[in-house]
């Protein structure tokens, strides 16, 4: 009974560790990496959505509330900032590409762009959703700071926003290889054009992991996405509704 005591205490107090937290959620990456490549990198395996499942079932166990989990998350948090700042390397390296993409790269971001707010639009309004699901819905494509800035704005939730952001770009990771496959692109540019668009900062990790210039144009896209949906959104949601 006295070891089944301490080791409780000894379990509060790592709980209740900022440490704990950030510790946990490494080693779920590491291990949902792991099993990704084990796997032979099976898109289905994404580590993000493996680390996720597992970070999530340990709270769950434990009866963690995510407030409490965050004060460790949160240093993980701060390094999305560096992360996206450093996307610029390899978006130096492939200039002269992009430059000569140009006008390429603008009809696609816009066309991108419409697609993944109307459809988004479309669907949730075909299903009986309000306007307070429609407007959350409707940025989900880009990265879920500005996302959940432009749900706000326009009366949705933005926590639900956070939601559907994270749950898009996981899909966009994890079946966006396979449907370009399918439709017979090839060009890495392209690819990486629109993964980034469709799916943001998970996507472009997706696609900096397989090629370099694939990831420069996914990490292009979805600045530039987001600049383009903060713009034409307001317009389109005062146009529809």
């Amino acid at each position: 009974m006295d070891d089944l005591g301490n080791l409780q205490e000894t379990w509060v107090y790592l709980s209740a560790s900022p440490l704990f937290h950030l510790t946990l959620t490494l080693l779920a990456f590491q291990a949902a990496s792991w099993l990704f490549e084990k796997g032979g990198r099976n898109p289905l395996l994404n580590p993000v959505l493996g680390a996720v499942v597992l970070v999530v079932a340990v709270l769950l166990v434990t009866g963690t509330d995510y407030a409490t989990y965050f004060e460790g998350a949160q240093f993980v948090h701060f390094l999305l900032g560096p992360a996206t700042v450093s996307l610029a390397v390899p978006l130096y390296r492939q200039w002269r590409l992009v430059r000569r993409s140009a006008l390429a790269i603008t009809v696609s971001l816009l066309c991108g762009s419409l697609t993944a707010i109307l459809t988004a639009l479309g669907v949730a309004w075909l299903t009986g959703g309000s306007a307070e699901v429609l407007a959350s819905l409707a940025p989900k494509s880009v990265t879920a700071p500005v996302a959940m800035a432009i749900a706000e704005e326009l009366g949705g939730v933005p926590s639900l926003t956070a939601v559907l952001v994270i749950v898009t770009g996981i899909l966009g990771a994890m079946i966006g290889p396979m449907v370009l496959n399918i439709a017979g692109v090839r060009d890495w540019s392209a690819r990486g054009l629109a993964i980034g668009t469709a799916s943001h900062g998970i996507g472009t990790a997706r696609a900096l992991q397989v090629n370099e210039t694939a990831g420069a144009f996914a990490g292009l896209a979805m600045g530039l996405n987001a600049l383009a949906t903060a713009l034409l959104l307001p317009i389109l949601w005062g146009l529809l509704f």
